[in-house]
C-alpha cells in the first residue's frame, strides 16, 4: 500500500507543471525522515523523477535538490555544481566543479577533525542565509541510480553539498545547525558579507567561527576578502549545497 502511494504521488507530480515546485520550510515533509529507497518506483518513474529534479535544480538555480524538497518522501537527491566562482573563492572554500550525481540512500560521516564555517542558504528557505560549521572531509556511502554501491570521500565544497542534501533526507534544515546570530537576508550577504570567509560577518554580528584543523580546534574570527557561498541555493555570497 505504501509503495503504491509513493508511486501514485510521483506520477501525479510528474504530470504537473515543470520545473517542479520547491517545498518551503514549514511543510511536514521537510521535517520527517525520508523513507529508504527500496524500489518503490519503476525504472521509468525513477528516471523521469531524477530528470525532473535535475531540471528543477538548474532552474532554481541551485547545486542540489533532495526529494523531500519536491514533496517526495524518499531518500533520493541530485547534486551538481559548475563552481563558476572567482579563483580566490575556489581556493578558500575548496569549491571545485562537482559533476552531476545521483545519491540514493546516502549517509555520511566525518573523516578527521577538520571543520569549515561558511554561509549557507537553501532553496526551501529562500531569501536567507546563515553560517554553518561542517566537517570539511566526509565519507559518503549509499548507492547511485543504477544500484551501484558508493563508498567515497568528499572534501571542501562538494562535501558541504553532500551533507546539506543528505541532511534534508533526515528532516534536518541548515538552520538547525547554523550560528543564529549570523542569519542574514540574501541582500545583506550581497551588500556586506560577500567575502570568501565569514570572518568579517562574525566580528560584526557577534558569532563564533567554529573551525578545526589537524592540529586542533579554533573558534574565533579572521579576515578575508572575495565572494561566494555554499548550499543547495548555489549562491555566491554564502554557502548552500
Amino acid at each position: 500500500m505504501l509503495t503504491t502511494t509513493v508511486s501514485e504521488l510521483v506520477d501525479e507530480l510528474l504530470s504537473g507543471t515543470r520545473p517542479l515546485p520547491i517545498i518551503s520550510a514549514g511543510v511536514p515533509v521537510l521535517r520527517q525522515p525520508a523513507l529508504p529507497y527500496e524500489g518503490q518506483l519503476t525504472a521509468d518513474q525513477l528516471d523521469r523523477l531524477l530528470a525532473a529534479m535535475r531540471e528543477t535544480m538548474h532552474s532554481a538555480p541551485g547545486v542540489g535538490v533532495a526529494a523531500p524538497q519536491i514533496g517526495v518522501p524518499l531518500r533520493l537527491a541530485v547534486i551538481e555544481d559548475p563552481a563558476e566562482v572567482a579563483a580566490e573563492v575556489r581556493e578558500v572554500r575548496g569549491r571545485v566543479p562537482q559533476p552531476y550525481r545521483v545519491l540514493v540512500n546516502p549517509v555520511y560521516e566525518p573523516v578527521g577533525d577538520g571543520r569549515a564555517a561558511f554561509f549557507e542558504g537553501c532553496l526551501s528557505i529562500p531569501g536567507w542565509q546563515a553560517v554553518v560549521s561542517r566537517p570539511d572531509r566526509i565519507r559518503l556511502r549509499g548507492q547511485d541510480e543504477t544500484g551501484r554501491e558508493l563508498d567515497e570521500e568528499f572534501t571542501g565544497w562538494p562535501a558541504r553539498i553532500v551533507q546539506h542534501e543528505t541532511d534534508h533526507l533526515d528532516g534536518v534544515l541548515y538552520l538547525d545547525l547554523a550560528e543564529t546570530r549570523s542569519l542574514s537576508s540574501a541582500q545583506a550577504v550581497s551588500d556586506y558579507w560577500s567575502q570568501p570567509t565569514p570572518a568579517t560577518a562574525a566580528h560584526s554580528l557577534g558569532f563564533p567561527l567554529r573551525t578545526a584543523t589537524a592540529t586542533g580546534t579554533a573558534t574565533g574570527t579572521a579576515t578575508g576578502t572575495g565572494t561566494g557561498t555554499g548550499d543547495d541555493s548555489g549562491g555566491t555570497g554564502a554557502t548552500a549545497p
